[in-house]
């Protein structure tokens, strides 16, 4: 990757989407490829201002602030890989909700959030494709790449810090179906188990429960008994990795189509009627309702396929 030098000095004033964010993280965001040792050497240099002022990479900055930028040397933008029409018009077409600051889409099974470990895209990369014109796109939480449902996007910064401030705080509610082996005993399950991450030797990540890890619950209700499996609800009231997969796992009743976490012998049976997938989807999301706003419910049909599974197991 070559480099670039900025030669001239900047002058950025901040926008709404901007209102509110550390001085460091918007310099992160502004001058992507500079490494963050020499954006913290020109904060504490006094080569940021924010408004004439020298200022601290904590301070946070506000709409109208005018931000004096230094000239900096940068890796230049690599080129990234063009989302192919096919993934684009699928994820135009599974867009359940949108207004001013929001998006939630039903995302596809096997597509992941976002570009990384070997993935050139996600859903994030393809949507800012679409949209060119946004300067603010961002996840306002994660969905495993095999996991289909509910996921949210935020428009607008003050959307996304709303939002995580429920997910952190309680009062977003996020409700998910999977089927799962064997028969659940019990109309209601509650799973309160610790969950750590660990690396295998192969560098692949598994969550296993262990008391050593965080605080982790879920809230399980039985929907349906079918041929060797149940269909279940489940609302994971914290948001580890992998939470529900592991629950289900650790409670005897992995879910159907899991190849990380439930045996070959048991999905074997799915796989012969059809089961191609992880059997999890986020069915429904709840937003409570900022001043004088109904609370916002979005539900996600199931795909297909897992209907035909459903169909076929009844």
């Amino acid at each position: 990757m070559s480099e670039q030098v900025s030669t001239t000095v900047q002058f950025v004033t901040i926008t709404d989407d901007q209102d509110g964010q550390r001085l460091d993280n918007f310099l992160k965001s502004r001058l992507k490829g500079v490494p963050k040792s020499m954006l913290y050497r020109i904060i504490r240099k006094g080569e940021v201002r924010i408004n004439k002022k020298r200022a601290k990479p904590d301070s946070r900055v506000q709409v109208d602030d005018v931000i004096r930028i230094p000239p900096v040397r940068m890796a230049e933008k690599e080129e990234l890989p063009l989302v192919g029409d096919r993934i684009l018009s699928l994820i135009n077409e599974r867009i359940l909700y949108e207004d001013d600051g929001l998006i939630v889409l039903n995302k596809p099974s096997g597509i992941a959030v976002h570009g990384g470990s070997g993935l050139s895209f996600g859903v994030i990369e393809a949507l800012r494709q679409m949209r060119p014109e946004s300067s603010f796109l961002e996840l306002v939480h994660r969905l495993d790449r095999d996991t289909s449902g509910c996921l949210m996007i935020a428009k607008k910064r003050s959307v996304l810090k709303r939002l995580h401030a429920y997910l952190r705080d309680g009062g977003l509610d996020k409700t998910y179906c999977a089927l799962v082996v064997g028969r659940w005993k019990g109309r209601k399950h509650r799973v309160d188990s610790p969950l750590q991450k660990f690396h295998l030797a192969s560098g692949e990540r598994v969550v296993k429960v262990s008391r050593d890890g965080k605080q982790s619950l879920t809230d399980f209700r039985l929907l349906e008994h079918l041929q060797g499996a149940t269909l279940v609800e489940a609302k994971p009231i914290t948001g580890r990795t992998h939470q529900i997969r592991v629950h289900t796992q650790f409670s005897g009743h992995p879910i159907a189509g899991d190849d990380k976490y439930t045996s070959r012998a048991q999905n074997e049976p799915f796989k012969a009627l059809g089961l191609k997938r992880l059997f999890l989807h986020a069915m429904k999301i709840q937003i409570p309702g900022a001043e004088g706003v109904a609370k916002l419910v979005v539900e996600a049909p199931l795909d297909e396929d897992l209907q035909a599974l459903l169909t076929r197991l009844r």
